[in-house]
């Protein structure tokens, strides 16, 4: 993920890449060669010699907290790739540790266009909203096929279903007051598990996750007079009521040239950083999502 944040940030107005540490010295100064940066040794010598204004975190979920921790010791705005922590307790002491500094967390897909295009077809509409969120992850194979640690596929829901959870939060409307379940999480036997989330709004969510079982992620979001689609998560469609008609939303070509969201979001850091306006997600946003996805899953 470093490469791809490195290309979202360069060449952006008034963005100058500073350098870059890593835990290994070769690809640190492998990245540093291809962008043009030195490489330095540690954070802190990162921070000293560059007094940079704002410093991006990606690293494993298991480091993250040590690492963020280095981090909130120097007065930059920190940008920590998702997710802050690997479970609800590591996410709640990074959150605490951030108090009192500007730490935003990267939900790249809040910043896709989809998602954006999504919201602004919705902008004028009071109607109720059904969101179904539609989750698919296999433990098995995250050991297996992605060298991910036994502790991060224990509770991958927190490492990877958060990327769909989180849209409950984007889309749904007010404060979720209630998380029921419908099928509850078996740690024991992971298959099917469902929950109704409740919005004081009246927006409704229904999570559908597909546990070591083939399935797509998708997002649905359904008013009385629009039905808005995300499967591929990149990709989305609206269809009015009345039609059958599938509205292609329009997708933003940096969607295409970088990793999607990634360049949107890299404004909104710069943004963030200059005091402007902006739409990350801050660490008590990503608290809220990382409480949620516990709920779901009956954590807490």
């Amino acid at each position: 993920m470093a490469r791809e944040h490195l290309r979202a940030f360069e060449g952006l107005s008034g963005v100058r890449l500073a350098g870059i540490v890593s835990r290994t010295h070769e690809r640190a100064a492998q990245l540093g060669k291809e962008f043009n940066i030195p490489a330095y040794p540690s954070i802190q010598t990162l921070y000293e010699a560059t007094k940079a204004d704002l410093v991006v975190v990606t690293v494993p979920e298991l480091s993250t907290a040590a690492v963020a921790s280095q981090c909130f010791a120097h007065p930059w705005s920190v940008l920590l790739e998702k997710p802050a922590g690997y479970n609800l307790a590591d996410a709640t002491s990074i959150r605490d540790a951030a108090r009192g500094r500007n730490v935003y967390v990267a939900f790249n897909r809040r910043a896709y266009s989809s998602t954006r295009e999504a919201l602004k077809a919705l902008e004028n509409v009071d109607a109720p909203r059904f969101i179904k969120v539609v989750d698919q992850q296999d433990q098995e194979a995250a050991m297996r096929n992605h060298g991910q640690p036994e502790l991060v596929a224990e509770n991958y829901m927190f490492a990877n279903s958060i990327h769909v959870i989180d849209y409950f939060r984007v889309f749904g409307r007010g404060k979720i007051i209630d998380v029921t379940p419908v099928i509850a999480w078996n740690p024991k036997e992971p298959g099917v598990v469902i929950a109704k989330v409740t919005f004081d709004s009246g927006d409704v969510g229904l999570y559908e996750g597909i546990w070591n079982g083939p399935g797509p992620w998708s997002l649905t979001i359904t008013t009385p007079h629009k039905r808005l689609e995300l499967r591929p998560l990149e990709q989305g469609s609206l269809q009015l009521r009345e039609t059958r008609t599938q509205i292609p939303l329009e997708i933003s070509q940096d969607d295409t040239m970088f990793k999607p969201g990634l360049r949107w979001q890299a404004m909104q850091a710069a943004a963030a950083v200059r005091g402007q306006m902006h739409s990350l997600a801050t660490i008590d946003d990503s608290w809220e999502s990382m409480k949620l996805v516990a709920d779901i899953f009956g954590m807490r």
